[in-house]
């Protein structure tokens, strides 16, 4: 967790609370010890105002180059009556013996650079006018200067009220408070009402400074404020939190082993799920943008500049944080073509056209119906293999082409082409038929020669690759009494994977009349 942090770059780094436990204690010494820590990083510890306590605090931080004394007291009503039985004037005078201590103390370790930070505990849930008159006590017996201020951190050590009441309480406090330009306010919220973030965010801009907060929100209860969504927050809005993110799954691993808890799916920004899309309306407006964002980004790298990411429903761009766009858009019932036309094109290369993506997004859905399922990326395409290319080319009425000639005439266009078929223990079949185009011309042969009448609905055609060998893919769609077949070939030659493409869908009919039968 150590090195994590160092590497995300984070400059102020609470690393325990020594005079509360040996290995809090160890670890403080192991970090300076063994030189654990970079010149530009300072470490915080934290300790009650207690002497005893504070005394034994200092000697963790023997031989640090510079550290954060971090002391504080109760000072809630609650606290103050029910847990210490001190009034106000009690609870002032910790706060200024404690102040004291930690001052004294560090008179003994000159070699070190002390910052001292004080936290009226619970203060939100402290007279804020109180909390006020505590911290000046402390803000007079320290004596800070611009150029060595002291931290006052304001805690929500129970959030209880809502992120507006709680960035008042810290703008009046800002307000109110002695040498404010010789202090660094900071604020310390927790989740307990889910709020950590927004109110940390409401309390910066009612004027504080610092912020302190966890990675992925661990801590009491319902956590402190998670510091990974805030800076992410400022990220999306082009503010430069400072730090890295872009290692996202390293930061939610290292997270995970070391508390033991696994992060929600849908934690903001680092979840799993955060990035995808199961709703098919969601995946076509994602897919749509995607494209458009892709030759925005080949235009902008043209001219030497950066395009603006612009997409739907994908405030960042997921590559910021190291993640892919292959678990952008997944597939269960509820999606639709989108999501699995992006996912052929982007995963296998295939630009399927629109009403094919239709045919396929039904194909899928009703598998995953079925299955009570997610569809991922190879079944997919296993359906589209199954359904639309191996089951029209393996019925008992199985035709193929095996040479063909094209002859234009004028705005006619004349087609001789052999046929096998399958039906007949691959005996051959010459077709003979005109029309304007090869489709109709192909169409009125097999007409003539098979007894079919059918009617070509959609015809489209795509290449799956560039080169002399490249792979040609058709498309067709034929209509045979009333029902509507899909037929699909693949083949060097375009006009090969044309007729092969109207002989599928003519094996489909065929299947399914057999079938019917």
């Amino acid at each position: 967790m150590w090195h994590l942090m160092i590497k995300m770059g984070f400059k102020h780094i609470e690393v325990g609370f020594p005079s509360a436990s040996q290995p809090d204690f160890d670890f403080v010494r192991w970090l300076i010890e063994e030189n654990q820590i970079p010149e530009d990083v300072t470490i915080q510890v934290l300790t009650q105002a207690r002497d005893e306590l504070i005394e034994r605090t200092y000697q963790s931080l023997i031989g640090a180059s510079r550290a954060i004394v971090h002391v504080y007291n109760s000072t809630s009503p609650v606290q103050r009556e029910k847990v210490f039985g001190l009034d106000k004037q009690g609870i002032i005078d910790i706060a200024i013996k404690g102040a004291k201590k930690v001052q004294s103390e560090a008179k003994k370790y000159p070699m070190t650079d002390w910052t001292f930070e004080y936290s009226p505990e619970s203060f939100s849930s402290t007279e804020t006018d109180f909390a006020i008159d505590v911290c000046n006590a402390v803000i007079d017996v320290w004596q800070p200067t611009a150029d060595n201020k002291a931290i006052i951190n304001l805690p929500a050590t129970v959030e209880c009220a809502g992120p507006n009441v709680f960035a008042d309480q810290v703008e009046t406090f800002c307000n109110g408070v002695d040498q404010r330009n010789n202090i660094i306010i900071s604020i310390h919220t927790h989740n307990d009402r889910g709020c950590a973030v927004a109110a940390a965010e409401m309390a910066i801009l009612a004027g504080a400074d610092r912020i302190e907060g966890t990675l992925m929100g661990n801590g009491e209860r319902t956590g402190n404020m998670d510091l990974i969504t805030m800076a992410m927050n400022l990220y999306s809005q082009g503010i430069d939190p400072e730090l890295d993110l872009s290692i996202a799954d390293e930061i939610v691993t290292t997270v995970e082993q070391c508390t033991q808890i696994k992060t929600h799916p849908r934690h903001p920004w680092f979840g799993e799920l955060v990035y995808t899309a199961f709703s098919g309306s969601h995946q076509d407006a994602i897919k749509k943008c995607l494209t458009i964002q892709e030759k925005n980004d080949s235009e902008a790298a043209a001219n030497n500049t950066q395009s603006q990411w612009d997409v739907a429903y994908l405030p960042i761009d997921p590559s910021d944080l190291g993640r892919n766009y292959q678990s952008v858009i997944r597939v269960n019932s509820q999606s639709g073509k989108g999501g699995v036309a992006y996912i052929m094109e982007s995963e296998f290369g295939i630009n399927l056209p629109r009403w094919m993506q239709i045919e396929l997004s039904k194909a899928v859905q009703d598998y995953s119906v079925k299955h009570s399922c997610e569809v991922d990326s190879e079944m997919i395409h296993t359906i589209f293999q199954k359904q639309f290319i191996q089951a029209n080319n393996h019925c008992d009425q199985q035709y193929q082409v095996l040479g063909y000639e094209v002859h234009k005439q004028g705005s006619q266009e004349s087609i001789q082409a052999s046929i096998c078929d399958g039906s007949i223990h691959g005996e051959t079949e010459t077709i003979h038929g005109q029309g304007k185009g090869v489709i109709s011309a192909l169409s009125d042969g097999l007409h003539k020669t098979l007894g079919i009448d059918f009617q070509v609905q959609n015809f489209d055609q795509i290449a799956l690759s560039t080169g002399t060998h490249a792979q040609a893919m058709a498309f067709v769609q034929i209509k045979v009494h009333g029902e509507s077949f899909v037929g699909i070939s693949q083949n060097e030659d375009i006009m090969t994977a044309t007729i092969n493409s109207v002989l599928a869908g003519i094996n489909s009919y065929l299947e399914y009349s057999k079938v019917a039968a």
